[in-house]
């Protein structure tokens, strides 16, 4: 075996095999000739790949590894890590970009060769797209190339099926979803709405890039023919990977400049000179350690010294010192920023002086941490002798009660959310002022908000919308109510008769179905990631989420944008949640087809000439059948999909028993309308009671 082979998990392995983890500990045990374990540690070992993928080969487990699973496997097992694996990835995607013919001449030597020719046509890549080495934040690591060639190799051979930017995306996006708390994503759709509202720019500035969301964003709503792109972040990996990422998506010659640094932006600016059309930045929060001590002469702090409790306000004001006069920036910020005493005056000379234009208040979930509604701060460099602003927007976009209520799940449809703001910010930034939309939008006087407070949260200062409705919404919702009140007591169902005695079938399980052809099994993440029957190419379907199917509601998730392709549900499919310990296994209806699915669920496809879904779905639902099936060893209940049981019935009979969990299904539905019209009911009686818009006679 190759010294600093790339290495696999048991999971990995499950993965490549189509198989449980659980099959993989039966063969280690079973077969002497397993390959052995070549690192990790004894609970958790590794396996070289290339060992694995012979003996899953020669025991007829693996006709070929798919090219994209080969991809990823070699970069998450790569012996660096993951992150030298990506900038050796993405540096070789680079040169496949820009110099198709010389990667092609460089690919045909053999490994050896290619390791050693490599770097100094790497090198002169990147010094044409990112300036001489001393320079750029895009360096190779003085390690060998050798052990990365095999990986590099696969994804030049991908790139020549999916594009080298769309490869990196996906290489990108897989790792990122294997390391969530490694990161603080900004998703696509709060980094569109951000780029909308900064506008067009040529010169666009993102001082906290992370993983370069929203400057890619505002690259790809609003190309400018000379467009230079700035980011700055204090983990270099990810200053490097920003680089590559947005150099894939730009032609090597015309396209944007694009420049990235690493190093603490408040400490150490990287672009102290430039002055941006539009700084766009999703900062790090609650920080007490951002410089207050050696940084309280700075000249940035045009609108006060920023309280040591107060980062995001020092941030702010780095923004507003980075932007030509005219320019905007648009940050994401805690709601507590907005309120917190220890801010009030740098809130209020921002309001006095022109430079907050908007604050715009986020449903819960849409952007990480996703328990808390963060906030939009439009921010806009005033110009000399402009006259300051008269009025700030604010916006509430929960869709359901005053912000920083709620866990996200009650949130309008991302579409809808962004429509809202857009809709609020366009002509206020035209006619710097709009009309009261009540509960929605509204232009306040910065007067009103100059008192002791200087309290910006715009559910604050934002008159709710007409209780219910109004009384005439709310007459609607009683006679909706009463019909749909008729409808369940309608649907209620007969008791069927006792049998003689239990039912004794033979039994089956989801995991042996699966292997036998008779449903197609896969989660959210692995359709994503291969190929094949259950993936589709819709990547703006709204996406069914894992409270959808316990909810019994309509796709609510968002779009979560990037080149992948998107995993799209079918009429008969049938979504089991995982979290939900099986009481909910849902039946996808014609309404719900097309939709992504989402995190946390599990899919399963069944073949229609040997299972019928609602029999599937019912038997999945036993209380027993998801005990068994279930694991208990830690404080949360996590079901094993593939241990549920069904019993082997004939089509016909599988059918009637559809027939009656069908009944059930629209039975259950009928419940849930009624209680979500009562709830609606009340909670607009009780507002209209107490706010004087309805008597009580």
């Amino acid at each position: 075996m190759q010294d600093n082979a790339t290495e696999v998990t048991a999971a990995g392995i499950a993965r490549l095999a189509g198989v449980g983890r659980a099959a993989v500990s039966n063969w280690r045990r079973r077969h002497p000739d397993f390959p052995k374990p070549v690192g990790g540690t004894e609970t958790s070992p590794s396996f070289a790949l290339t060992d694995v993928e012979t003996w899953l080969r020669e025991q007829g487990k693996l006709a070929e590894v798919p090219l994209r699973e080969r991809v990823r496997q070699q970069l998450a097992g790569h012996p660096a890590g993951p992150g030298v694996a990506l900038l050796h990835t993405g540096c070789a995607l680079l040169l496949v970009h820009d110099r198709p013919t010389d990667w092609l001449e460089l690919a045909a030597v053999s490994d050896e060769h290619l390791a050693q020719r490599l770097p100094a046509a790497l090198d002169d890549v990147l010094n044409r797209r990112f300036g001489p080495r001393d320079e750029r934040a895009v360096r190779l690591p003085d390690t060998g190339l050798l052990p990365s060639v095999p990986l590099l190799r696969g994804a030049a051979e991908l790139a020549a099926e999916l594009g080298a930017r769309q490869t990196y995306e996906f290489l990108l996006g897989r790792h990122l979803d294997a390391n969530p708390r490694q990161y603080t994503l900004t998703p696509a759709g709060p980094a569109q709405l951000m780029a909308a509202l900064a506008g067009p720019a040529r010169t666009v500035l993102d001082p906290a890039c992370g993983t370069g969301a929203l400057l890619r964003a505002v690259r790809d709503l609003s190309p400018e023919p000379d467009q230079r792109l700035y980011g700055q972040d204090s983990a270099p990996d990810l200053a490097a990977l920003t680089a590559l990422r947005l150099a894939l998506g730009t032609p090597a010659a015309g396209g944007a400049t694009v420049r990235t640094a690493a190093g603490d932006t408040l400490r150490a600016d990287a672009f102290p000179d430039v002055r941006a059309d539009a700084v766009l930045a999703h900062p790090p929060f609650n920080e007490r350690n951002w410089g207050h001590d050696e940084l309280a002469y700075d000249a940035r702090w045009e609108y006060g010294f920023p309280a040591r409790t107060e980062s995001e306000l020092a941030w702010i004001q780095h923004a507003l010192a980075r932007l030509r006069d005219g320019g905007t920036a648009v940050l994401l910020m805690p709601p507590a920023a907005a309120s917190r005493r220890s801010g009030r005056r740098i809130r209020a000379d921002l309001l006095r002086r022109g430079a907050l234009r908007a604050v715009i208040a986020l449903p819960a979930g849409s952007v990480p941490p996703n328990n808390i509604p963060l906030h939009l701060w439009v921010l806009r460099r005033p110009g000399a002798g402009t006259p300051p602003a008269p009025e700030l927007l604010l916006v509430e976009t929960t869709g359901g009660g005053p912000a920083g209520s709620g866990d996200g799940r009650d949130r309008l449809p991302w579409e809808q959310v962004q429509q809202a703001v857009l809709d609020a910010w366009r002509p206020f930034d035209r006619d710097g002022m709009i009309e009261e939309l009540p509960g929605v939008a509204r232009s306040v006087p910065v007067i009103e908000l100059l008192d002791d407070e200087v309290d910006l949260a715009p559910a604050r200062r934002l008159p709710p919308p007409a209780a219910g409705g109004g009384a005439e919404e709310l007459a609607a919702v009683r006679a909706r109510l009463g019909d749909t009140l008729r409808l369940t007591a309608d649907r209620a169902p007969d008791t069927p008769p006792a049998a003689q005695s239990p039912a004794r079938w033979p039994q089956t399980t989801v995991g042996e179905l699966a292997r036998a052809g008779a449903l197609l099994l896969r989660t959210a993440a692995a359709i994503a990631a291969a190929p094949g029957p259950a993936t589709g190419g819709s990547a703006g379907a709204p996406v069914l989420t894992d409270h959808d199917v316990l909810a019994g509601t309509a796709p609510s998730g968002s779009p979560q944008g990037g080149d992948e392709e998107a995993v799209l549900v079918e009429a008969g499919d049938v979504v089991v949640p995982l979290a939900g310990g099986g009481a909910v296994v849902r039946v996808v209806d014609e309404a719900t087809a097309g939709a992504a699915l989402g995190r946390g669920l599990t899919l399963l496809r069944p073949d229609r000439a040997a299972l019928d879904p609602w029999f599937l779905a019912g038997f999945l639902r036993g209380t027993a059948n998801n005990r068994q099936a279930s694991s208990f060893a830690s404080t949360a209940t996590r079901l094993d999909v593939r241990r549920l049981q069904l019993p082997r019935l004939p089509l016909a009979d599988q059918r009637r028993y559809g027939e009656r969990f069908r009944a059930l299904a629209g039975f259950e539905d009928a419940l849930r309308q009624a209680a979500r019209l009562g709830e609606q009911l009340v909670r607009g009686l009780h507002d209209g009671l107490t706010d004087g818009t309805l008597g009580p006679e």
